[in-house]
C-alpha cells in the first residue's frame, strides 16, 4: 500500500482530492491542514484518513509523518488576504519546510500545485510568492511534477465561484463589473484532481498549463450558474470604479474579505491562458462546462458543505 500525503487538504484542491484517492484501496491517505473548522470538516467527511491539524510554516512534529510517505502533494496555498507575511508563510516558507522534510524521510516523488498566475500580468501578493514557490522548486532535485491549474470551481470552493453562488442567494441585486467581458478559463476541479491521480499513478515529471478549455466571459459564466441555481439576486452591471470603491470600503470592515481590490484588478486584465491537450496528456476526461456547474451546485451532499474562510 502507498501512502500519499497530502497538505492544505482541507480547501478546495485537498478536499476534492481526498475525496477522489480514498477511492482507491491500493492508497493510504495522509491529510494536513492548519485550519480548525475545515479540517474537521475533512474528518467528519472521511473518518477513514487520517487527518492532522498543523501549521506547515512552523517545523514540529507534523515533518515526522513523511516517514514511509511514497508521495507528497504540496497543495497548500494562500490564497487571498491582505497580510503578505501570510503569504510567505503558507506559500514558500511552509513549501521549503515540506521538502526539506520530505528530503530527510527519503520521499519518492512529490507533486507541486502551482498557479497559472506565474504567467500573469498581475503583481500581488499571491502572484509573487506563488512565482517563487515554483521557483523553488524548479531546483529542488526529489522527482517532481509542477501543475499550472487557472481558476478552479467545484465542490467545497469557498473562494470563486462558489462564493459568488452563495451570494446571489443573500442579495437582491448582482453586481458585474463594468460591461462583465473579461475572458476566464475555469477548470472544473473534479478534472484537475484526476489529472494529480494520473501523476501519482504515472510519476509524472515536468511543468505543465493545466487551463480551463472553455473560455467564456466572466458576465456569461455568472449568468450560467444563475440559469443553474434560479436564486433570488437579479444581474445588474455597475461601474467598475464603483464596485471597486464598494470593495475598498468592504475590506475596512472584514480584516479578510473574500474579494479584494487586487482581485478585481486581476479579473479585468484582458488575458488568456495556454489551452492545452491535457486530456490527452494525463489519460483523463475533460468534464464540459454546463455538465460541471451543474455536478457543483447540485450534488446531494457536498454543494452544502461550506468551508470557512
Amino acid at each position: 500500500m502507498r501512502t500519499i500525503l497530502v497538505t492544505g487538504a482541507a480547501g478546495l484542491v485537498g478536499q476534492n482530492l481526498v475525496a477522489r484517492l480514498k477511492a482507491d484501496p491500493a492508497l493510504r491517505i495522509v491529510a494536513i491542514d492548519k485550519h480548525p473548522a475545515n479540517t474537521e470538516t475533512l474528518r467528519r467527511l472521511h473518518p477513514e484518513v487520517q487527518v492532522v491539524q498543523a501549521d506547515l510554516a512552523e517545523p514540529g512534529p507534523w515533518t515526522d509523518l513523511l516517514d514511509g510517505v511514497d508521495t507528497v502533494v504540496i497543495n497548500q496555498a494562500q490564497i487571498g488576504g491582505l497580510d503578505g507575511a501570510e503569504f510567505e508563510r503558507n506559500n514558500v516558507e511552509a513549501t521549503r519546510l515540506i521538502v526539506e522534510a520530505a528530503r530527510r524521510h527519503g520521499v519518492g516523488y512529490l507533486v507541486q500545485i502551482s498557479s497559472s498566475v506565474v504567467r500573469s500580468q498581475a503583481s500581488d501578493f499571491y502572484v509573487d510568492t506563488k512565482r517563487r514557490q515554483e521557483e523553488f522548486m524548479d531546483g529542488v532535485e526529489i522527482p517532481h511534477v509542477s501543475l499550472r491549474p487557472t481558476l478552479m470551481f467545484g465542490w467545497f470552493d469557498r473562494k470563486h465561484l462558489g462564493w459568488l453562488r452563495r451570494f446571489m442567494d443573500r442579495t437582491p441585486v448582482f453586481p458585474i463589473p463594468g460591461d462583465g467581458k473579461f475572458l476566464r478559463q475555469p477548470l472544473y476541479v473534479g478534472d484537475f484532481v484526476s489529472i494529480i491521480a494520473s501523476c501519482i499513478a504515472n510519476r509524472t515529471t515536468g511543468t505543465y498549463d493545466i487551463s480551463g478549455r472553455n473560455v467564456v466571459e466572466y458576465g456569461e459564466l455568472i449568468r450560467m450558474i444563475h440559469r443553474i441555481v434560479k436564486p433570488r439576486a437579479r444581474i445588474v452591471n455597475i461601474p467598475y470604479g464603483l464596485f471597486w470603491i464598494l470593495l475598498w470600503t468592504y475590506a475596512r470592515l472584514n480584516r479578510n474579505p473574500p474579494f479584494t481590490t487586487s482581485q478585481l484588478e486581476a479579473l479585468v486584465i484582458p488575458e488568456t491562458f495556454p489551452i492545452t491537450d491535457w486530456p490527452a496528456e494525463f489519460g483523463v476526461s475533460e468534464t464540459p462546462l454546463d455538465t460541471a456547474l451543474r455536478e457543483t451546485f447540485q450534488h446531494p451532499v457536498y454543494s452544502g458543505v461550506i468551508l470557512e474562510f
